[in-house]
């Protein structure tokens, strides 16, 4: 790697635990998307956002390739991913238009 292009990066320990989601929230207006992330845990019809990330399209257009090329590798590595509930578009009044609720089941890894 070229000298000129390394970035220093460092990783606080508490932002290393990191959190745990299965559900994401993505919207997105003219200028940026935002992705919630959250935990929706059985038994409970509240899921708390414990992460949001605000991304330029640009960057997140790069994060949706890197995303993809990451799988490809992990499953020609370890297996095909199965996917059983793919997300749903925004259909009631809560949910802004443009978002989609992108949810796992619970209990699944």
């Amino acid at each position: 790697m070229d000298k000129k292009h390394e970035i220093d990066i460092e990783l606080d320990e508490a932002v290393a635990q990191g959190n745990y989601a299965n559900l994401a929230i993505i919207s997105h207006s003219a200028s940026e998307f935002v992705i919630d992330f959250a935990a929706l845990m059985p038994g409970v019809p509240k899921a708390k956002v414990k992460n949001r990330i605000i991304l330029a399209p640009e960057h997140a257009k790069r994060l949706l390739m890197s995303l993809q090329d990451n799988i490809t590798r992990y499953e020609s590595n370890v297996g095909r991913i199965n996917i059983t509930n793919t997300g749903k578009q925004a259909e009631s009044q809560d949910e802004q238009p443009g978002s989609m609720t992108v949810g796992f089941n619970v209990g699944e890894a």
